[in-house]
């Protein structure tokens, strides 16, 4: 589980989530008694295949979950990342069902809890509110579709850049993202060779150095230029359906 932040700690107006910070007022408020706050840690699981799913997990700034499906050859292929962006569990269903793959913490740091059963009873009440997250599982389902189709026809190298940018714009990481040659292989859903091999690619052309435990960006615009454009696809079905909620790259960045 979760481990409990300080029950003193004081939040000042709404949690760093952008999709919390998108309901209005009155829909904020049939929710925010119940939020809590906690503190994730890497590699730490919040749900496996088969658990109930009785509770929302919102990430909050640098934090990350992610979504992993198991293979028969026993290794993990992570599918989606959500940030701050999104939450991760019962986000449409109605009632305790199964959870269907692994969701585990990415990146460690605040996340916000919200029982399943309270966010239920907020959107009987609420018609705004049920909106927000039915437009917020379309875009959740998107990100699925693009995952998909980008494993199918891009190459490696696109998908590690793409991967790299990704948690970049989620997190406001600057340079320094916590991802290990063994975290990014999972994304990939690759040997570890492989992606050792893009990494030092990536290096000789001076657009990464490698850190203990982290991957430094040395040149964002050049990483950019060599993903491929599924990140793109994605931020602009949500701004089409749920404007403001994903990060925005600024300009100039």
């Amino acid at each position: 589980m979760l481990r409990r932040r300080d029950e003193t700690a004081v939040v000042i107006d709404r949690p760093y989530n952008n999709l919390l910070r998108r309901l209005d007022a009155d829909d904020y408020a049939l929710i925010a008694p119940h939020l809590s706050y906690e503190e994730g840690e890497p590699d730490e699981l919040l749900y496996s295949p088969g658990d109930k799913v009785n509770v929302v997990h919102f990430p909050c700034g640098p934090s990350l979950a992610t979504f992993l499906v198991a293979n028969e050859d026993g290794r993990d292929v992570e599918t989606i990342l959500v940030g701050r962006e999104g939450a991760v569990g019962g986000i449409v269903s109605e009632g305790y069902l199964p959870a269907y793959t692994r969701i585990s913490v990415k990146f460690g740091g605040p996340f916000v809890r919200l029982p399943v059963d309270r966010l239920d009873a907020a959107k009987l009440r609420s018609k705004t509110l049920r909106n927000v997250f039915t437009r917020y599982a379309d875009c959740m389902l998107a990100q699925i579709f693009q995952s998909t189709a980008c494993n199918a026809i891009h190459s490696i190298e696109q998908r590690t850049a793409k991967w790299i940018m990704s948690a970049m714009e989620r997190t406001d990481a600057e340079e320094i993202v916590p991802l290990t040659h063994e975290q990014l292989s999972t994304l990939l859903g690759v040997g570890r060779s492989y992606t050792s091999r893009v990494i030092q690619i990536f290096k000789a052309e001076g657009i990464l150095e490698t850190r203990r435990g982290a991957i430094r960006v040395r040149d964002r615009t050049a990483l950019k230029g060599r993903a491929c454009l599924c990140n793109q696809s994605v931020k602009n079905h949500f701004e089409e359906v749920l404007s403001g909620v994903y990060p925005i790259e600024e300009e100039g960045a």
